[in-house]
């Protein structure tokens, strides 16, 4: 059992980590906002027939109140380990229903899938981003396009904190025990989609902390504490571009 001063001094540093990650992306956040469609973290034309050499193609989806401005660190590592068909997706920060939002997703990939050869793909989610994959690979047949989902920092089995949200039309789908989070705990014996699910242990937004587990009978899913690492901690942490990176 970890000491009362190791216990502080872990949380001094996830506390160091997060604002540097907040400072960070309050900086980027502006270079994010253009446009809803793919972004093209680096490309190389038009589809050939058939699949391409090297890694699949992958979508980096964020949370609420967010844009993709968040996974530019995230994109940089990826980039630098070969992964060279990087998109990141925009969606209202106002959206007000998951299933809608994650069928939006769904055609996102389907033209990222088509574009580069027919591959399955693989996606990473942050927060609700993760959720709204997740739904749309779970219940709308998106598994039939996606191989690997890499969730950071998602609320699996809904958070408390959506209640500081209340007057955004997502939160009650965030809340536990919600439409939304009965639906993905419904029997699911036809997704074969692996599912990475990465929490930090000093994640303020997750409550319980526990939330960020995905338990489900029917889905292959690995749940990856990343020790010392808050909720936008977890977008710039080493630990994630290795498991972003294996997807």
């Amino acid at each position: 059992m970890s000491s009362p001063l190791c216990r502080t001094t872990a949380t001094v540093r996830a506390a160091a980590l997060e604002t540097a990650a907040f400072s960070r992306h309050l900086l980027l956040y502006p270079t994010g906002l253009s446009g809803r469609a793919l972004a093209t973290a680096r490309g190389r034309g038009p589809a050939a027939a058939g699949p391409r050499p090297g890694p699949p193609p992958v979508l980096l989806l964020h949370g609420l109140l967010d844009n993709r401005a968040v996974f530019t660190p995230l994109r940089r590592s990826l980039l630098a380990d070969g992964f060279d068909h990087l998109y990141a997706v925009n969606y209202s920060p106002l959206t007000a229903d998951v299933p809608r939002a994650a069928a939006e997703f769904g055609r996102q990939v389907v033209r990222a899938r088509q574009r580069y050869g027919g591959e399955r793909i693989a996606v990473v989610g942050h927060s609700l981003g993760g959720l709204i994959a997740r739904y749309y690979v779970q219940l709308l047949g998106g598994s039939a396009h996606v191989h690997t989902l890499v969730t950071l920092g998602t609320p699996h089995a809904g958070s408390y904190s959506a209640l500081l949200l209340g007057p955004l039309p997502a939160a009650r789908q965030l809340l536990p025990g919600s439409p939304v989070i009965r639906a993905l705990q419904a029997p699911a014996p036809a997704c074969d989609t692996r599912f990475l699910s990465l929490w930090g242990d000093h994640d303020p937004l997750i409550l319980p902390g526990h939330s960020a587990l995905l338990l489900h009978p029917d889905l292959r899913a690995e749940n990856i504490r990343v020790p010392g690492v808050g909720h936008l901690g977890l977008t710039v942490h080493p630990g994630s571009t290795r498991c972003c990176g294996s997807g």
